[in-house]
C-alpha cells in the first residue's frame, strides 16, 4: 500500500526543499582563509577574563534584571486581555483578526529596533529599555496566551454561558483554570528571554549591562568583554534553574 501524503509528510518535504534551496547562501568569501586559526586567534583575546571590573558592572547587571522583570510583568498583564481579544473562543471574528494583525506587526519588528524607537522617544535610559522589551514581549505573549486560551475545551465555557453565566464568568471558570499553568510557563520563558535581550539593548542606549558590552567592544577590551559575558551567563543559568523549580511546583495544577 502506498504511504499517504498526510500533513506532517508534506510539511517535512516542504522544509527539506526550503533547506535545499537555501544552501547557496553558504558560499565561501572567495578568499583563502584559515578559519580555525582565525577563530583561535580571536578567542585568545577573551582569555583570561578580567574580573577586576565586577564592582563596576554588577550594578548594571542588576539594572538589566530590573529591566527584564518590569518589561515581562507589563507585557503579561497587558497580554492577557489582548490575548482574549485574539482568541477565537473568547472574541468575535473581526476583533480576533484585527488583534492578531497588531500582534504580528509587533513581532515583525526586532527588539533592537523597538529599543532604537523608544530611545528616540524617551531618551537613553533604562526606562526606554523597559518600554522596548515590554512592547516586543507583548507580541509574543499575546500570541502564546491566545493559543493557551484556544487550547481549553470550549464546551465548558459554552455550557456555562448556556446556564446563564456572563462572558467574563465563562472565561474565569471555563477557560482560565486550564490556561493558567500555560500562562505561567510562557511568562517565565519570556522573563528568561528578556534577561538576554536586556543585555543587548544597551548597545543602543537602552540601559543595562549591554552598555558595558558596547564600550568594551568599541575599545577592543575583549578580556573585559568576556567577563561581562560570563556574568550574563551565570545570571541566565541561575534564572533558568529557578524557573525550572517554579515550573515543577506549578505542574500539578496542569
Amino acid at each position: 500500500m502506498r504511504p499517504r501524503l498526510d500533513a506532517p509528510r508534506v510539511a517535512f518535504l516542504l522544509f527539506l526543499l526550503a533547506a535545499l534551496f537555501s544552501l547557496p547562501v553558504l558560499r565561501p568569501s572567495g578568499r583563502e582563509l584559515d578559519y580555525a586559526a582565525n577563530l583561535a586567534r580571536f578567542l585568545s583575546r577573551f582569555w583570561p577574563p578580567d574580573f577586576s571590573i565586577l564592582p563596576q558592572i554588577l550594578p548594571s547587571l542588576w539594572e538589566t534584571f530590573q529591566i527584564a522583570v518590569l518589561s515581562t510583568i507589563i507585557a503579561s498583564l497587558v497580554g492577557i486581555p489582548l490575548a482574549a481579544a485574539a482568541s477565537k473562543t473568547t472574541a468575535p471574528k473581526a476583533l480576533v483578526t484585527s488583534t492578531r494583525l497588531l500582534l504580528n506587526v509587533i513581532r515583525a519588528i526586532p527588539g533592537l529596533v523597538w529599543a532604537l524607537i523608544t530611545v528616540a522617544v524617551l531618551g537613553a535610559n533604562a526606562g526606554a529599555g523597559v518600554a522596548a522589551l515590554a512592547i516586543y514581549s507583548l507580541g509574543y505573549l499575546g500570541k502564546f496566551f491566545s493559543d493557551a486560551f484556544e487550547s481549553a475545551d470550549p464546551a465548558v465555557s459554552a455550557a456555562l454561558r448556556a446556564s446563564g453565566a456572563r462572558r467574563v464568568q465563562a472565561f474565569q471558570y471555563g477557560i482560565w483554570p486550564h490556561a493558567r499553568p500555560l500562562i505561567w510557563s510562557h511568562t517565565l520563558w519570556m522573563l528568561e528571554y528578556n534577561i538576554r535581550s536586556a543585555a543587548i539593548i544597551g548597545y543602543v542606549g537602552a540601559g543595562g549591562i549591554g552598555t558595558w558590552l558596547h564600550t568594551y567592544q568599541e575599545f577592543y577590551q575583549w578580556d573585559k568583554f568576556a567577563a561581562v559575558l560570563a556574568c550574563i551567563l551565570v545570571a541566565v543559568i541561575l534564572l533558568d534553574l529557578a524557573g525550572s523549580k517554579l515550573r515543577s511546583a506549578l505542574a500539578p495544577e496542569a
